[in-house]
């Protein structure tokens, strides 16, 4: 093994894009191993890191969606092998912490540097002259090569595309467990939706999946809101208020069970809004990201308690990487799991800017990067 030389797409200030350079990449260290990616999904969350709203350490690799082959390994390695084929899960799982030996391996411990991309040993793996480039969520996918813990890798059936494997890592599992883990939605249940991206789509999926009678989506870009059917709404409106009035008449008064968010940005008017749709005994999860320096919940306590209504915040879907991550492409390889559809296109390491400009101005469901193999 060598260091080795690896193009990427990094974030060095906010309101820069995102710069093509190449980076010096380290061997893998013990329990790590290093990745040629094949795909790597373009969520928004990395698109937080251009804007300023994600509070990380820069300069940064961008990229936590990815899948490939597994290179080369460090010492100890047990999860998998070279050769290998894996996706890679942003919030890691070592399976004996106090999170994961309790079955919330979404909150494993090993996962604390994912905003600095820093190893456990307080070095990092990327560098270019002498300065060091952590990788977002200790992954990096946006390169074409990483080293990344051993925990944050699951072993990936030979049959499933890397580039359907790729958004298994983050968007499928976010959103498909904020509606059945973290929602807990029932069989029977109205739910309404907000943002209809690579998240809010699959939430959408696992509300449906799980037995709701409405799913109602919230979304202002009228393709989201047309693709969200394809996916499992029942309804979708331009504005919450029409949502709310929609809500009202099919519950007969009694509002909805469950509103989850999944915007590119939570802000105060829409939680406001989601609470006020939501009946009583109801649950607001909210699962999106914030401006940064902008408080989005706050609100009377009387609204949470004359209804005695819930909000909690969602990471991961409260998904178990190492559970639901296969039981995720089961359901694909089935039919049941519609992943296909979320690809609006693909896009060349070198497009990434344009790439977040589409996503920005509404046009894709879910972009891909498909780094040369």
């Amino acid at each position: 093994m060598a260091t080795i030389t690896t193009r990427a797409a990094v974030a060095r200030a906010p309101q820069l894009g995102w710069e093509i350079t190449e980076l010096q990449l380290d061997d893998p260290q013990e329990h790590e191993v290093r990745i040629k990616f094949a795909a790597s999904g373009l969520c928004h969350s990395d698109h937080h890191i251009t804007t300023g709203d994600a509070p990380v350490r820069l300069p940064m690799v961008g990229g936590h969606e990815g899948a490939g082959i597994v290179e080369s390994v460090g010492a100890n390695v047990r999860r998998v092998k070279v050769g290998d084929r894996v996706v890679c899960t942003y919030i890691p799982a070592c399976g004996s912490c106090r999170p994961c030996s309790t079955g919330h391996q979404n909150m494993c411990v090993k996962g604390l540097n994912a905003g600095t991309g820093m190893f456990l040993d307080g070095t990092y793996r990327f560098h270019k002259d002498g300065e060091d480039f952590g990788g977002f969520c200790s992954l990096g996918t946006f390169s074409q090569y990483a080293v990344v813990s051993e925990w944050a890798v699951v072993p990936l059936p030979d049959h499933i595309p890397f580039k359907i494997a790729s958004l298994i890592g983050c968007g499928v599992p976010t959103g498909w467990g904020s509606a059945v883990y973290a929602a807990g939605v029932k069989a029977g249940d109205t739910v309404v939706v907000f943002g209809a991206g690579g998240v809010g789509s699959n939430a959408v999926q696992g509300a449906r999946f799980a037995g709701a009678k409405d799913v109602i989506v919230v979304d202002p870009v009228e393709f989201k809101r047309e693709s969200s059917k394809i996916f499992g709404s029942s309804q979708a409106f331009a504005t919450a208020q029409e949502a709310h009035d929609f809500v009202v008449d099919t519950t007969w008064g009694q509002l909805a069970d469950h509103v989850i968010l999944t915007p590119d940005a939570v802000t105060e008017e829409m939680v406001f809004a989601a609470v006020g749709m939501t009946g009583k005994g109801g649950k607001v999860t909210i699962t999106g990201v914030g401006h940064q320096n902008e408080k989005a919940v706050r609100l009377p306590a009387g609204l949470l308690i004359g209804y005695q209504r819930q909000i909690r915040g969602a990471l991961f879907g409260d998904c178990n990487p190492l559970y639901d991550i296969p039981r995720l492409l089961r359901l694909y390889d089935s039919g049941d799991l519609k992943l296909d559809e979320l690809v609006t296109r693909t896009y060349a390491l070198d497009e990434v800017n344009e790439a977040y400009s589409d996503l920005v101005e509404g046009k894709n469901i879910r972009g891909v990067i498909i780094h040369d193999l």
